[in-house]
């Protein structure tokens, strides 16, 4: 296919503007419209410096007549406002790519109980896909609708698909801890977000209640087809960017190193943004500004336990980069097209 024309909602933000950096790079996309409406009116390099000169575009208020004018349209907004743009951009044949939880899961009422909100567009939950390339591929190529997933569950799926599938782990007691960059609360001010709050500090939040708990469960789920149980506990981190994942299954017998290893070079040995490693310990600073998520683990025979770790940029593999790698799955181009320098 030739060159596509794109438009992001929400551009403004820490997800629209990495969309921005990617986009600006794609050999077959070309920006039509960034749409920020508290922005609206000034230019991209007024907000981001480093885009005088690269990016010679002004931010506008949200219209869906203009959007429509390009192929796909990616919504990077707060979860709970792109329900009440999809339905009308699909109608008019449009593909949607939303970085938000409003389309993650087909159940609306999980929704409102985790979100804390109605669901209005509940007859869309159907259309859409989850985005995890590495596992919803075939699907991802003919969607029309794509829901990319949170940040915390890319960092949580990848990494426990395989064992799980391959069944060398228990689909019960595994436990699931995560640590983010502030980042991924989005852009808009906090006090508990303010560079003095954070400081020197790290704090669980949202224990046993956050909105991607579900998301995670249902696509384990479908992935092991079988009921999954685990904890998961989100933390805090001083750092703008970043996601480091630490997770701890109960083994199931005779299962060895060498057995996980096999699992995810089976799985993942042709991965373009998966890295595995049985000797290496992942750490932020090797994938932020990438879309790569890097993977290690270790076994530890005297307890039956297994430890994975894995590292993602939120904003990057949890955010962005998954969404672009998702539309060059929907429009047949090269899967790494924008996302490898």
């Amino acid at each position: 296919m030739g060159e596509i024309r794109v438009s992001i909602v929400g551009a403004s933000g820490y997800s629209g503007i990495e969309l921005v950096k990617i986009l600006a790079r794609h050999k077959h996309a070309r920006i039509d419209k960034l749409f920020a409406n508290t922005s609206a009116g000034k230019r991209v390099a007024e907000i981001y410096p480093w885009f005088e000169r690269y990016v010679d575009a002004v931010f506008e208020r949200y219209s869906a007549e203009a959007a429509c004018r390009s192929d796909v349209v990616f919504i990077a907004l707060p979860s709970g406002e792109a329900m009440s743009l999809v339905p009308e951009l699909l109608d008019r044949g449009k593909k949607v790519v939303d970085l938000g939880g409003d389309f993650r899961l087909k159940d609306a009422s999980l929704y409102e109980k985790f979100y804390k909100r109605d669901h209005t567009a509940k007859t869309t939950l159907a259309q859409a896909i989850f985005g995890l390339p590495e596992w919803n591929r075939s699907q991802i190529k003919s969607a029309t609708l794509v829901a990319n997933p949170g940040c915390y569950p890319t960092s949580a799926i990848i990494p426990l698909a395989p064992v799980l599938k391959e069944g060398l782990i228990e689909r019960k007691g595994i436990a699931i801890s995560s640590l983010s960059g502030v980042s991924g609360a989005g852009r808009s001010s906090s006090v508990d977000l303010s560079f003095v709050e954070v400081n020197e500090s790290v704090k669980a939040y949202k224990v046993g209640v956050h909105q991607h708990t579900p998301e995670i469960k249902m696509a384990l789920e479908t992935l092991a087809a079988s009921t999954v149980s685990f904890s998961f506990v989100p933390h805090l981190l001083p750092i703008t960017r970043g996601i480091y994942t630490s997770i701890y299954a109960p083994l199931r017998a005779n299962a060895t190193q060498g057995d996980i290893g096999a699992a995810f070079r089976k799985y993942y040995a042709n991965e373009p943004f998966v890295r595995c490693s049985e000797t290496a310990i992942p750490e932020i600073k090797s994938v932020n500004y990438t879309n790569y998520i890097d993977i290690g683990f270790r076994v530890d025979a005297e307890n039956s336990q297994l430890v994975i770790l894995s590292a993602i940029d939120n904003l990057v593999k949890g955010a962005a980069g998954q969404a672009v790698q998702n539309m060059n799955l929907m429009f047949d181009f090269d899967e790494t097209e924008g996302l490898i320098a």
